[in-house]
């Protein structure tokens, strides 16, 4: 378990768009930065990111969170594992202590598969730089193929031993379990209580997440007489073929962003190739076809992509087969086909950096040119080839998603073919309207799935025992109907206790005014310190239980603020006064008095001060927003990101006429009314629950008792209504 002082430290570290950058390309926009969203099939930049909140969102699909919160939804990762995460990114050590039987017990498996795949990858490493078969068999078949120690290095390439049971034996020796040796593939069941190695005898090839994780590995034999040139982990919950990665992206993604452009080749040697040649932006698909869910990870790197095959057959219908998924995801592409014989390795290894980058700006070409040359290779001049031909270019111009796109394309398909531009891009309107009839027909297809799925709990009568072998008959659960009085009165509090909550969390730990003790002593207030007073004196609980963990935690926060608060003002201190002794440096004392000097030196003071005050200031403001939305507990951190995300924004209209009062400036107006607005909500419940009662009173005595309460409360709602500054009306 991570000690709090490292969290703490993580926390304030932490950049978000530093994070984010290395999962999604961002561009400035404004005060935010802005990129393709990473959790769902975003074509349009949605997914926004704000430093100074400290906070990611996605404004289509509503994702997002904090620089943890976004590790843990992007990687999978536990909240542990993404603390890590970033302490290694900025170098912080983690300090922790040892987990109990009990903690140890709820690691996720998925946690326990990523530290076995890390184990195993070392172990293949480990056998290929230092058992003598791994030097003469794995790393001598490295080295015939081109690839430098570096390079072997860098994609930590290894060799599985042809010991039919090494690795078995060392992962149970190390504590593994065994059934995850064979959900991973490592391993399969002798089915005699033991187990042997999948990969025996092969070169290794690990596959890495975008993060550097290990979540697959591809195995190469180097046996003529086996029946699989290549053996690929299975799928898992940590490693999908179709969407988890593709391979050499870890390696790739920086080069990818910086060029704006990426490469993708067919196998795993074109792209240690490639890299080692010099060409950092290429991928390859793992060993796998080209999925749309390969295609939407490599879109938030880059709407740029260049194919690159083989000149053969093979190599031509791949790039074919690529093309349409390419283009539908609003990606521009360009293809490029080897000299015949020649592969992305071996042209790499034969020719320099140079000569290579020479070749792919003469021949790369966009999809119009490689598909109309390759379709019409065979047409001559049969119309019903060609006009196969056409259709099938029209086919692929309609999958572009941006019209000004498709326009241009449509033009140069024109010109190649030699057909009037109204005539195709009539063609193109109806492929699209039959794309758009399909992809309507299959979400509906989805949705009648979704809705004919039924939640059912298995349950049995406990006085007739249901036989064994009888199939037990699900129970159907029902949640009643609430009623229209029950959810109003609901509602109006959980409003009232999410903008109090709202405030807590984005100034919780901001002065808002002095407090008078009973001695008569005068105490500075944070806001949670004067909501928390306030409720306190009233006797108020939440009544919402989300809501209620949130305020709890933050009311918890109150000690640890200002032990944190200290240390940062002390050091903020220090470094205004170096910040006055070196501005002081750069006055000239020449022709001034030194009550002139002292006034100059007292301008710099001031200006030193009210520039470190505000960084105090930052400091209280951003303390709960990132304690809460980077909190452990999944409900706090969750609930806690929705309240402080703008779901809002003013029109231009109401600030054309110079900038508005933020509610940082009004607080002291805000708090108050905030507080008034939810204790005049319980109030209504209040009266609502006594109105019903005297309608159940079964005495005189009883419903004069009734009544007299019922006065009270009229009057707190009415004393209540002058503080709120409006007319307040019950809830019918």
């Amino acid at each position: 378990m991570i000690d709090r002082t490292t969290i703490s430290q993580i926390l304030d570290t932490a950049d978000i768009v530093d994070v984010v950058s290395d999962f999604v390309t961002l561009k400035k926009r404004g005060a935010n930065w802005v990129g393709l969203c990473p959790f769902h099939n975003d074509r349009t930049p949605s997914f926004y990111v704000s430093r100074a909140k400290g906070i990611c969102k996605c404004f289509s699909c509503g994702q997002g969170g904090s620089a943890v919160n976004f590790i843990m939804l992007h990687e999978q990762m536990t909240y542990v594992e993404a603390l890590k995460y970033l302490a290694n990114k900025y170098h912080i050590e983690v300090k922790e202590r040892e987990l109990t039987d009990e903690e140890r017990t709820e690691q996720t498996e998925r946690e326990s598969m990523l530290v076995l795949n890390e184990w195993a990858c070392q172990f293949f490493e480990k056998r290929l730089w230092e058992s003598t078969d791994g030097q003469e068999i794995g790393l001598s078949y490295f080295r015939q193929r081109g690839f430098s120690d570096a390079t072997i290095r860098k994609f930590r390439l290894g060799y599985c031993p042809e010991d039919r049971t090494a690795l078995y034996r060392a992962a149970i020796g190390e504590g593994y379990s065994r059934d995850l040796l064979f959900k991973l593939g490592l391993c399969k069941d002798d089915n005699h209580g033991g187990g042997f190695d999948f990969y025996r005898g092969r070169v290794m090839f690990p596959i890495f997440n975008v993060a550097g994780k290990v979540i697959a590995f591809g195995g190469r034999t180097l046996k003529k007489g086996d029946h699989a040139k290549y053996f690929n982990s299975p799928d898992s919950i940590i490693y999908n073929k179709s969407h988890s990665t593709m391979y050499g992206l870890f390696q790739a993604k920086r080069a990818i962003a910086s060029q704006g452009k990426c490469f993708i080749v067919e196998g795993y040697a074109d792209v240690i190739s490639m890299h080692q040649a010099g060409f950092e932006n290429v991928i390859a698909s793992s060993g796998t076809s080209l999925t749309e869910g390969h295609i939407h990870l490599l879109h938030r790197f880059t709407e740029n992509v260049t194919e690159l095959f083989d000149g053969d057959e093979a190599g031509i219908k791949a790039a074919l087969r690529g093309i349409d998924m390419l283009l539908k995801e609003g990606l521009n592409i360009k293809v490029l086909l080897l000299p015949e014989g020649e592969d992305p390795d071996s042209y790499a290894q034969s020719h320099n950096a140079s000569w290579v980058e020479q070749y792919i700006a003469e021949n790369e070409t966009d999809f119009i040119s490689f598909k109309t040359h390759i379709l019409l290779k065979d047409a001559q001049n049969d119309p019903i080839k060609r006009s196969q031909a056409i259709t099938e270019v029209v086919k692929s111009i309609a999958m572009i998603p941006t019209a000004i796109t498709r326009s241009v394309y449509a033009k140069e398909c024109a010109s190649i073919f030699g057909i009037e531009e109204k005539v195709l891009l009539r063609e193109i309107e109806k492929h699209i309207r039959k794309n758009r009839d399909e992809e309507f027909k299959r979400r509906e297809r989805e949705k009648r799935r979704g809705e004919g799925e039924m939640v059912v709990q298995e349950a049995r009568d406990e006085s007739e025992p249901t036989p064994p072998d009888t199939p037990i008959p699900p129970v159907i659960t029902v949640t009643p109907p609430i009623d229209k009085e029950t959810r109003t009165r609901v509602s109006a509090i959980y409003r009232q206790e999410q903008e109090v909550l709202r405030y807590i969390v984005k100034y919780g730990m901001c002065y808002l005014c002095e407090t008078e003790l009973d001695n008569g002593e005068k105490v500075p207030t944070t806001v949670l310190e004067f909501i928390h007073s306030e409720l306190t004196a009233d006797n108020i609980q939440l009544t919402n239980h989300a809501l209620k963990a949130v305020y709890d935690s933050a009311v918890d926060m109150i000690p640890e603020f200002y032990s944190d608060l200290a240390a940062f003002e002390q050091d903020i201190h220090q470094q205004a006064d170096n910040e006055c002794r070196s501005r002081f440096q750069s006055i000239d004392p020449t022709g001034l008095t030194s009550s002139e000097i002292d006034k100059k030196e007292q301008e710099v003071r001031n200006a030193v001060n009210a520039e470190f005050s505000q960084k105090i200031n930052d400091f209280r403001m951003a303390y709960l927003e990132r304690r809460l939305c980077s909190h452990p507990d999944d409900e706090v951190r969750n609930i806690s990101y929705e309240l402080m995300s703008e779901k809002n924004q003013l029109s231009k209209i109401y600030t054309q006429y110079g900038p508005l009062a933020s509610d940082f400036d009004r607080l002291l107006t805000l708090i108050p009314k905030s507080l008034y607005n939810l204790k005049n909500a319980i109030v209504n419940q209040q009266i609502k629950q006594m109105q019903k009662q005297m309608q159940q009173a079964g005495s005189s005595e009883q419903s004069e008792e009734l009544m007299e309460k019922l006065q009270e409360l009229y009057a707190i709602r009415r004393q209540l209504s002058k503080f709120i500054g409006d007319r307040v009306v019950a809830p019918k």
